[in-house]
C-alpha cells in the first residue's frame, strides 16, 4: 500500500462521533482532531476510555458508530493493518513483553514489522538504522546491552526508538512514567521535553493520570470523564480547576511554574 499522504494540511488525526458500545458505552460521540505540528495530553481517571481510546485509533477496536481517520484515510476504506503502521505505541503492556536477554538493538528492529522480541541475525540495513535512531535518542551504549540490565528510564528510550523503527507520525507514550522512581521520571521528562520540541518529531500523544507529567513542548490536552469528552483544546483552556475537578470528581488547584504544573487536591 502507498504511504498515506503527508500534505501540509491535512490533519494527522480526525476523529468524528466516535462511539463504543458492547455492554454499556464505553465511549460515546467522542471528536478529536490533531493538526500538524500539536502535541497532546490525553487525561483522565480510571475508567474514563482512555485505553478504549487508543485501541479505537489504532484499529485494535472497532468503532459501533463515527469515523476514525489518520492522514486522511479512513478506517474502513483502506486497510487498516496498514495504516497502524504508521502509529507507534510504547506501553508497559509492552515492556513487559521483551525478554530479558533481548540487547536494545534488537528490540529496536523489532518495530520494523511490529513484532516483539528478535528472532534471527540482524539485517545490516536494519543494524544501522536502529543504531542511528539509538544515537538520535541519545542511548547509543544501549545498543549491545541485555533487556535485563537497563533500567526502566533507558528501556522506554529504547521502547522509544522502537517506534520509530517503522517512521510512524503518531507517537502514543501510554503512562510512559509508570514504575519510574522520582529521580528517573524527572530524567525522562527531561529528555521528552528535549524530544517534543525537535522539528522532526512525529506527533506525540502523552497518556497520564499526572499533570506533572506534561512538559514544555505539549501544546493541547484532551479530556475524558466516563467515556465522553468533557474538554478539548489548547492546555490553557483544558488543564484548568475546573476541568480536572470535573475528570478526577474530586475538588483540585492546579498552578504553573516554569512550564510545568502541579496539581493540589482540595
Amino acid at each position: 500500500m502507498r504511504r498515506p499522504s503527508s500534505s501540509s494540511d491535512q490533519p494527522i488525526l480526525d476523529i468524528h462521533g466516535l462511539s463504543l458500545l458492547r455492554e454499556t458505552a464505553i465511549l460515546r460521540d467522542i471528536d478529536w482532531t490533531i493538526g500538524r505540528g500539536e502535541h497532546w495530553v490525553l487525561l483522565g481517571a480510571n475508567g474514563s476510555g482512555k485505553t478504549s481510546l487508543l485501541s479505537a485509533l489504532t484499529g485494535y477496536l472497532p468503532a459501533s458508530s463515527g469515523t476514525v481517520a489518520l492522514l486522511g484515510r479512513t478506517f474502513g476504506a483502506y486497510d487498516w493493518r496498514e495504516l497502524r503502521k504508521q502509529v507507534g505505541l510504547v506501553s508497559s503492556a509492552l515492556r513487559q513483553r521483551v525478554e530479558d536477554g533481548e540487547t536494545g538493538l534488537e528490540v529496536v528492529v523489532t518495530g520494523k514489522e511490529a513484532v516483539v522480541n528478535h528472532w534471527g541475525p540482524v539485517k545490516a540495513a536494519d543494524r544501522k538504522k536502529g543504531l542511528a535512531l539509538l544515537s538520535r535518542l541519545g542511548c547509543r551504549r544501549l545498543a549491545d546491552r541485555p533487556w535485563l540490565f537497563l533500567s526502566q528510564g533507558e528501556r522506554q528510550r529504547v521502547l522509544i526508538a522502537r517506534a520509530l523503527m517503522a517512521d510512524v507520525h503518531v507517537l502514543i507514550l501510554d503512562e510512559p512514567c509508570a514504575g519510574l522512581d522520582p529521580a528517573a521520571r524527572e530524567e525522562f521528562l527531561g529528555f521528552l521535553q528535549k524530544w517534543v520540541a525537535r522539528p522532526d518529531a512525529p506527533t506525540v500523544i502523552l497518556v497520564t493520570h499526572h499533570v506533572e507529567e506534561i512538559v514544555p513542548g505539549f501544546t493541547h490536552g484532551l479530556v475524558l470523564r466516563k467515556g465522553r469528552v468533557i474538554a478539548s483544546g489548547t492546555l490553557e483552556k483544558t488543564v484548568t480547576r475546573a476541568v480536572l475537578s470535573a475528570a478526577f470528581g474530586a475538588r483540585m488547584g492546579v498552578s504553573r511554574r516554569n512550564g510545568r504544573y502541579a496539581l493540589k487536591i482540595g
